[in-house]
């Protein structure tokens, strides 16, 4: 079975995001990406259709964005 992927960006915003996802999801059913420190794979959330941050992925691929934080574009390097 997939994992859910929540991306975000380190924000004030997507700290908060990540303590509520992880509240309502198990630790081990989710891969949290923080892509202030790993900007390598801001492609790969934008080919998911990311858009902005924070983001949930479902394990069926669909972007569920959360509030908003910051552009994905903001985080290219």
């Amino acid at each position: 079975m997939a994992k859910t992927i929540f991306y975000h960006a380190g924000c004030p915003v997507c700290v908060s995001a990540e303590h509520d996802i992880l509240q309502l999801l198990e630790a081990g059913n989710v891969e949290i990406v923080h892509l202030g420190e790993d900007n390598s794979r801001v492609e790969e959330a934008e080919a998911k259709g990311v858009k902005s941050v924070p983001a949930l992925i479902t394990p069926n691929g669909n972007v569920l964005h959360i509030n908003f934080g910051a552009n994905l574009s903001d985080l290219k390097s």
